[in-house]
């Protein structure tokens, strides 16, 4: 089901109170440090608004604690993508929906990537799907959202300090709410209420 803007502002608030899927900070602390990541390198407000949103689909999934080392892949990038679908464009949606395969494709074709994962990061790749194959490399490549969606994922791989100050939610969606869609009426209600 598609979220809206108050439905989406208190998910992310209660997010600091869920682990992030085997790693020792808050879903929240993952989000805001992605958010800066993507806003210290210069990136557009599309951009930073994928990086805070591109793990929401665990949180409207109801990832648990222990769900990756019982083997369990909520496939959150798709969940992530419904969910926001009627917030938000192609420029937010589509780094989302790739950010798992970036992953795939960095530990293909990137020395050393998939042995600098963090254990959970390294788990997960297993779930997914592990390294990609020739073939997949050519198509994410040739995917125009391609790099937008490696920065993200190397956004991810950073974002996991524990401890690290961030900016509030409150300034990553004052961004957000700049690239929210203009034509769903659902949307402006949602955001101006």
């Amino acid at each position: 089901m598609p979220l809206t803007w108050p439905h989406l502002e208190s998910l992310l608030g209660a997010s600091a109170a869920s682990l992030y899927g085997g790693e020792a900070i808050s879903q929240l602390e993952h989000a805001l440090q992605s958010a800066e990541c993507a806003e210290l390198a210069g990136a557009s407000a599309a951009l930073i608004t994928a990086a805070l949103l591109h793990d929401v689909g665990h949180l409207v999934a109801g990832q648990g604690d222990h769900d990756l080392a019982m083997g369990v892949d909520d496939r959150h990038e798709q969940i992530g993508v419904a969910a926001l679908k009627d917030l938000f464009a192609d420029d937010v949606l589509a780094p989302i929906a790739l950010h798992v395969s970036a992953k795939r494709y960095l530990c293909a074709t990137e020395p050393g990537y998939a042995a600098a994962l963090s254990d959970a990061s390294a788990l997960s790749l297993a779930l997914q799907g592990g390294p990609m194959d020739a073939g997949e490399v050519r198509r994410f490549a040739a995917n125009p959202h391609a790099v937008a969606a490696v920065a993200l994922r190397r956004w991810d791989d950073e974002a996991k300090i524990v401890g690290k100050l961030t900016p509030p939610l409150a300034h990553y969606l004052a961004l957000a709410r700049q690239v929210v869609r203009p034509d769903s009426s659902r949307t402006a209600r949602s955001v101006s209420a």
